[in-house]
């Protein structure tokens, strides 16, 4: 934890707006690692009524450090909050149950602890991945406490394809959804594990794994960084004893799909809240499920974007174009 410590540290130092970090201690005793960024230059009139605060939830395995390129510019106008996950990053590391529903509802339940014990009557929620999911299953429980819902490349909203019947020409077609046979055995042998277990068991060849694996990572952040900070950063994120990543095995299936899929459940958010879905055009996750909870949505405010030429992690890979998008969604809230 102490590495990982070191590894934010160099992280924030980039941050140039007033910066409070500290722990957020929940009524259970739980702690979570939290951000609160306003701007230095900025002195708004007293009569001004304070704007809606931005608050930020990142990705599995991810922190807040990888906000890094995200956190000045969009605490320009407002107030921004980012924490780290339930079970991640610098965050307390609790016992998850194995059920899917009641995982889900341990990381809801602390963001709604969180958001009493910091004291925000009602915020712009944006979630990335896994905290799009999160997000989305906060606001259907806490609607009046969301002004606006952003999702981010958004894990878990698809169901898993099944076997689909269709007679084309007389003949009867089958389209189902088969991976290649490799990628059924490794996840059949991962799935025994949690997901980041091969991770810690490299010990000290961790970072090196991560560094080859996930070359991208140093990659998105080399004009910040021209060290491995970044790929540090993730490793010691995720060589700490698992948590967060036990709650998300609990609530996903093989080969990452969602044992509850969002879209079974985006009619369950208030046609009154809008609701903003920002994808990476050459992202792995598919944007059409956007679409299709457009679509669920009706008449309700639902926008779907995608962002050109960036991948899963859209605040990373084009960070001015993420930003600035944010900051029109958070300027049409007040």
């Amino acid at each position: 934890m102490s590495l990982l410590k070191t590894a934010e540290s160099k992280i924030l130092a980039r941050i140039q707006n007033n910066l409070w970090a500290r722990f957020v201690k929940l009524p259970n005793q739980d702690r979570i690692w939290t951000l609160t960024l306003t701007n230095k230059t900025v002195h708004k009139p007293a009569e001004e009524p304070p704007k809606t605060p931005l608050v930020m939830v990142h990705g599995f395995g991810g922190g807040v450090g990888l906000w890094v390129r995200n956190l000045d510019g969009l605490s320009r106008s407002r107030p921004v909050h980012a924490f780290d996950l339930l079970g991640f990053g610098r965050s307390s590391r609790p016992h998850f149950p194995s059920d899917a529903a009641k995982a889900e509802e341990q990381f809801v339940d602390s963001i709604e602890r969180w958001r009493q014990s910091v004291g925000l009557e009602s915020m712009i929620l944006l979630g990335h991945s896994l905290g799009g999911y999160l997000a989305t299953s906060y606001a259907i429980q806490y609607p009046s406490r969301v002004s606006h819902l952003i999702l981010v490349d958004p894990w878990g909203f698809p169901e898993r394809p099944k076997a689909e019947n269709q007679e084309s020409q007389g003949t009867e077609a089958v389209k189902t959804f088969r991976p290649p046979r490799w990628v059924k055995v490794i996840a059949g042998i991962v799935s025994f594990f949690n997901p980041l277990a091969v991770i810690r068991a490299a010990g000290p060849w961790g970072p090196g794994l991560v560094n080859r694996f996930r070359p991208d990572f140093r990659r998105k952040f080399e004009d910040l960084f021209d060290d491995d900070t970044m790929t540090q950063y993730i490793y010691h994120c995720n060589a700490q004893t698992p948590s967060g990543e036990v709650g998300f095995r609990a609530m996903s299936e093989s080969l990452g799909w969602a044992k509850r899929p969002m879209l079974q459940r985006v009619h369950l958010l208030p046609p009154s809240m809008p609701v903003t879905m920002l994808y990476g055009a050459v992202s792995w996750v598919d944007s059409s499920s956007g679409d299709k909870a457009a679509e669920i949505r009706g008449k309700a405010h639902t926008r779907v974007m995608l962002i050109d030429d960036a991948s899963h992690h859209v605040y990373a890979d084009q960070p001015e174009t993420f930003n600035k998008v944010v900051e029109n969604i958070c300027n049409s809230v007040d």
